[in-house]
């Protein structure tokens, strides 16, 4: 079987793309990554200029100083990062002409939540995946995260997907030509089930940014930003395609979520959470290998070590801003543990609708178990890590967890 690369000093590069980085650096030009050519790109493609009230032009602006200054790009890395950002931002040039056209989505009564959260690595995904096969939730399709809006506005909400799930697949497949270790680590998948931090992405107020490029100063400004307009713009987007593809109870899924529960809850009320638990010495030197990974797409100068020092503060301080959060909401959360979800998936997810107060019924089973054979565990190859690489070990990462550890021991 396929184990991931741990040389991530040396990122996978296809013969062409390393052609594609010696020929681009010998020029010495690359795409301009200000947040004016930025948006004038994206006004050109669309042909509309407005960008809507919610936040985009300072977190545009502190994310561009960061990637110049910071991000080591390489060539190829800063190409696909200028089509990243003009995505985002077409995306939501394309959200509000469709708003203009249809003002009463931004009324629309918001369908129920169900979020699952959990540190990066500790079975978030299968949880979110075996939720998605019960025909009575409505969730995030990967095309829908990336395009909220339809591509063609004449047809309005009523516009056939198919070129949406198209660009989808492409991206998918262009992804996994870039970086398929990617794919054993974080499977993608144009048509299945993907994280809401892409629709909180399109405030750039989201770890998305920095989950895959060396950004620490956006970082640190990020932390420190009101997160009340990124989860306003999650909600107006969450109505929109419902607008597209019908109201149901909603299943969302990011580890993104944990720093910021005490305002989800605080904007959605009725939420109920699904956290999921597993050893942070083990999920912690899991995700780093993924940051490392996804920095190599963009990056040829990747620093484990660096990536080890960064991720296990802000994980610490996630689950702790979780716990605080959690305190005065404990009735809305339910526990998974991640070897229990492992070792019979099904049995636990049943534990967790009768926790729900949700029909779990024969027929959600027998496609959770459909769902469960599509996707078995290492289907895009092993994932391999050393804790070491990432200067980490048990008694490091759990120093840095005491107080998660004491209420969920590993």
């Amino acid at each position: 079987m396929r184990e991931t690369s741990t040389d991530y000093e040396r990122p996978y590069r296809p013969l062409p793309i390393r052609a594609a980085n010696r020929v681009l650096a010998g020029l010495r030009a690359g795409p301009e990554l200000s947040p004016d050519a930025l948006l004038q790109a994206a006004e050109g493609r669309v042909g509309a200029s407005d960008f809507g009230p919610s936040p985009l032009h300072e977190p545009l602006a502190r994310l561009c100083a960061s990637l110049e200054d910071e991000a080591r790009l390489s060539p190829v890395g800063r190409l696909l990062v200028r089509e990243r950002l003009l995505g985002l931002l077409t995306s939501r040039l394309r959200v509000e002409r469709c708003l203009a056209r249809r003002p009463d989505v931004r009324d629309m009564p918001l369908a129920p939540l169900t979020l699952i959260v959990g540190l990066q690595r500790t079975g978030t995904t299968l949880t979110h995946r075996l939720f998605t096969a019960d025909p009575q939730r409505r969730w995030l399709a990967s095309w829908e995260a990336l395009s909220p809006a339809p591509l063609n506005h004449c047809a309005g909400l009523s516009a056939s997907p198919r070129p949406r799930i198209r660009a989808a697949r492409i991206a998918e497949r262009s992804l996994r030509y870039l970086a398929p270790d990617f794919f054993a680590v974080h499977p993608v998948d144009a048509d299945e089930a993907e994280e809401d931090v892409m629709l909180l992405d399109h405030t750039l107020l989201s770890t998305v940014s920095e989950a895959t490029l060396r950004v620490p100063s956006y970082s640190a400004w990020l932390e420190e930003q009101d997160q009340r307009p990124a989860y306003r713009m999650m909600a107006l987007l969450l109505r929109l395609l419902s607008a597209q593809r019908g109201t149901r109870h909603w299943v969302l899924k990011s580890p993104h979520h944990l720093e910021w529960l005490e305002v989800i809850l605080e904007l959605f009320p009725d939420t109920r959470v699904v956290w999921t638990h597993r050893d942070p010495a083990v999920a912690v030197p899991s995700f780093c290998s993924m940051v490392a990974h996804g920095r190599g797409i963009f990056s040829d100068s990747v620093d484990p070590r660096e990536v080890g020092d960064e991720w296990l503060r802000k994980t610490a301080r996630m689950v702790e801003r979780a716990l605080e959060a959690r305190a005065s909401h404990e009735s809305q959360f339910v526990d998974v543990r991640y070897e229990d979800l492992v070792a019979d998936p099904v049995a636990e997810m049943r534990r967790v609708y009768a926790v729900l107060g949700d029909r779990f019924t024969p027929d959600t089973e027998r496609r959770m178990r459909a769902k469960l054979a599509v996707h078995p565990q290492h289907k895009h190859g092993r994932h391999r890590y050393d804790p070491a690489d990432f200067g980490l070990d048990t008694a490091r990462v759990h120093a840095a967890f005491t107080g998660y550890l004491e209420r969920f021991p590993a």
